[in-house]
């Protein structure tokens, strides 16, 4: 939205403001009286003032906060809870797993995220409060015509009682930046790490989510700090950002990299796992997989070859399907 800024428009001089008043006028009488409400700013199309500054609309959201980590995170995933669902009242509870991209490789760490009382503040359009009823109806009048400024200040009182937004947190170091984080459905504190080195790590970060749960205060920089052993690395020819567990087998995992090839992490006994042989299928970076969401075996990965592959994990030799996108078909959109 454009709204004017506020004391940061330079003083005119006498002759300049009355000339500015005079083209004000000029303005008005062409467009009509301004109402004074901010407008939709439209990028490329409206022009902005130098007077003016773009400000978001609060209703346009239900719930909005701001954090920030130490290092700036390329991917995250959000980590099922016990709290229930659907949730829809709020203060809000969410937990999350980020991964950093630091200056240097040995400042990474995994984050293990609380974010608590998320309150809904000034935004969305919240339901309206219940008045008593009336002990004079001679005061219906004044109260109709004060009714919008009363409800505002309740809104702003409302505001100002939600307790501040908490971020709680764990530290896991890690030895390299990294790319991708996804939590295991069925084992939420079970995280895969894709790394810019090359390797997928696995951790399980239980315990540090149960310490979260039950935080009530932000803990300290020192005892934010956690030390977990991977449960399983495994390094594969180049790094990579496709990765994806699946929902109908616990503990499945495919992971994909840069250089075309696909492995299939199988659960094993004592917390292990087989990571398969290379899948065929793509000539290109793998971008992205997706397990299916009914059948065990099967999952999709696209690729920067142009191309989207399905297959079976009782076929490694070749794809089930696969769909080619041409360049024909390209220059008929165009």
């Amino acid at each position: 939205m454009r709204n004017p800024k506020k004391g940061k428009s330079k003083a005119l001089k006498p002759k300049a403001a009355a000339a500015a008043e005079a083209d004000n006028l000029m303005a008005v009488d062409e467009a009509g009286p301004s109402t004074g409400v901010p407008q939709v700013w439209r990028p490329g199309i409206d022009p902005l003032a130098d007077d003016e500054e773009l400000d978001y609309d609060p209703t346009a959201y239900d719930c909005l906060h701001k954090f920030s980590l130490e290092w700036p995170c390329l991917s995250f995933d959000i980590v099922r809870d016990e709290l229930g669902a659907p949730r829809s009242t709020f203060p809000h509870t969410v937990f999350m797993l980020a991964g950093t991209q630091a200056a240097s490789a040995r400042q990474n760490c995994l984050a293990v995220l609380k974010l608590a009382q998320l309150g809904q503040g000034r935004h969305g359009k919240k339901q309206p409060a219940k008045k008593p009823a009336a002990a004079d109806e001679s005061d219906d009048g004044e109260d109709s015509e004060s009714s919008d400024d009363s409800s505002m200040d309740d809104s702003d009182d409302e505001d100002s009682k939600e307790p501040p937004a908490r971020l709680h947190h764990r530290l896991v170091p890690q030895p390299c930046g990294i790319n991708r984080v996804r939590s295991c459905p069925q084992q939420p504190g079970l995280a895969a790490l894709w790394g810019d080195s090359g390797s997928v790590r696995l951790l399980d970060v239980s315990e540090q989510l149960r310490q979260l749960a039950g935080e009530e205060e932000v803990a300290s920089k020192a005892a934010s700090n956690a030390q977990v052993n991977p449960l399983q690395t495994h390094a594969h020819t180049t790094e990579g950002f496709a990765v994806d567990w699946s929902r109908v087998k616990a503990g499945r995992l495919a992971t994909g990299d840069c250089r075309k090839h696909i492995h299939v992490w199988e659960p094993q006994e004592a917390g292990r796992w087989q990571v398969s042989s290379p899948y065929n299928g793509h000539s290109g970076s793998v971008e992205d997989l997706q397990w299916s969401p009914s059948e065990e075996s099967v999952f999709a990965s696209c690729s920067a070859d142009r191309s989207i592959c399905v297959f079976d994990t009782r076929e490694r030799s070749k794809a089930m399907l696969q769909v080619q996108w041409q360049q024909q078909q390209q220059q008929q959109q165009q």
